[in-house]
């Protein structure tokens, strides 16, 4: 009986060794065309887009692309990660013109609950309405709840926390990456690697 187990477990790892072999390239490259879709929705019109560098804050690893047109900068994509959702890491792309304009917000990742906090995908949400097309500058990046100027999900106040957590965690990465501070604002601080 204990060599039966044995076989069937052996067998069953076997199988899912040889499936994430299969699968993990797939997944890779989807996640790279997703991230791709996501620059050309929050940025610009542009000729050339670049990782310009990668920053260390709160312990995630948050890149900052630029984006031209002619050789002029016209803005910059973020790349911002928090895990304070309902159902853990969110990921989203935020675009900003030269200026902090929050140009778009694409959501890349996310696990929130079906019908509520994941509504934070789809277009025209209350929290992507209520800063696009605003300088992030003259606003709050928290929910009204909190004193902040960001409308929230119906009955997902935390999704639209973690939401609007990863957009001021960008837009502290977007003033660095502008060149406007030298330093990351964040809880733990910040360091920049330069990519080559």
């Amino acid at each position: 009986m204990v060599l039966v187990l044995f076989t069937i477990s052996l067998v069953a790892s076997l199988c899912l060794g040889v499936v994430n072999m299969i699968t993990i390239d797939p997944i890779a490259a989807a996640k790279e065309a997703a991230k791709q879709e996501a620059l050309k929705q929050v940025l610009p019109e542009f000729d050339d887009v670049k990782l310009d560098s990668t920053y260390a804050v709160d312990k995630f690893e948050i890149p900052a692309y630029k984006a031209t047109k002619g050789g002029e900068i016209v803005g910059y994509a973020i790349e911002s990660t928090t895990k304070s959702g309902f159902s853990g890491e969110v990921k989203l792309m935020v675009g900003f013109d030269t200026k902090g304009t929050i140009l778009n917000v694409n959501v890349l990742e996310q696990a929130e609950t079906p019908g509520l906090g994941a509504k934070m995908v789809e277009d025209g949400n209350p929290i992507l309405a209520s800063i696009k097309g605003k300088e992030a500058s003259k606003i709050k990046l928290t929910v009204k709840k909190d004193g902040g100027d960001v409308d929230a999900l119906t009955a997902a106040t935390i999704s639209s926390r973690a939401y609007a957590d990863a957009v001021a965690r960008a837009y502290n990465v977007f003033k660095s990456a502008a060149g406007w501070t030298d330093k990351v604002e964040a809880t733990t601080g910040a360091t920049k690697k330069k990519e080559e």
